[in-house]
């Protein structure tokens, strides 16, 4: 048996130094991503969401990207409008064993991810150098994290985990 690839979108490569050029390419990808990802689901049997990429089902993944973008937007809201603030954490091994993402319908996920990226776009089309400066630190690490590294991350977030989608559909012929 095939064992899944760690990273089926290729490991990520932060991109450290704020880059003007680069930022309408991740604003990009963030505004393409939930089409890619509803794309990638698109015709899965309820049975075939239930399959698992390694520890998660695909059910599972496209309810982790609802919960987990939404934690990042409002991450960027915090360290937008406060200083350098601390913000909450979330365990999204436990998020994923909730009921909601173990068995609930993918569709307000989708959705959720189609209103919050384009609300997110606008915000990140807006900001400007200064403001991709501001941090926040990550009460997990204590690392203080600008909001250029976290918009860096996201981009390939959204490949990494339609790209386990789209991988078990190639394994499957899906």
């Amino acid at each position: 048996m095939t064992v899944a690839p760690d990273y089926p979108a290729g490991e990520f490569q932060p991109v450290e130094a704020y880059d003007e050029a680069l930022k309408p390419r991740f604003v990009d990808e963030l505004r393409q991503a939930p089409a890619r990802l509803r794309a990638a689901v698109s015709g899965l049997t309820e049975s075939r969401l239930d399959t698992r990429y390694r520890n998660w089902t695909i059910r599972q993944i496209v309810h982790h990207l609802a919960d987990s973008h939404v934690h990042s937007y409002i991450r960027f809201k915090w360290a937008l409008t406060e200083s350098n603030p601390t913000i909450k954490a979330y365990e999204e091994g436990d998020w994923v064993l909730l009921d909601d993402s173990q068995r609930g319908d993918i569709e307000p996920s989708l959705a959720l991810c189609e209103g919050l990226h384009a609300k997110w776009v606008q915000l990140l089309e807006a900001m400007t150098a200064e403001q991709f400066a501001r941090t926040f630190i990550h009460p997990q690490t204590g690392e203080t994290v600008s909001l250029w590294n976290a918009l860096n991350y996201y981009p390939w977030h959204c490949r990494h985990h339609t790209g386990q989608i789209l991988w078990l559909r190639e394994r499957h012929g899906w």
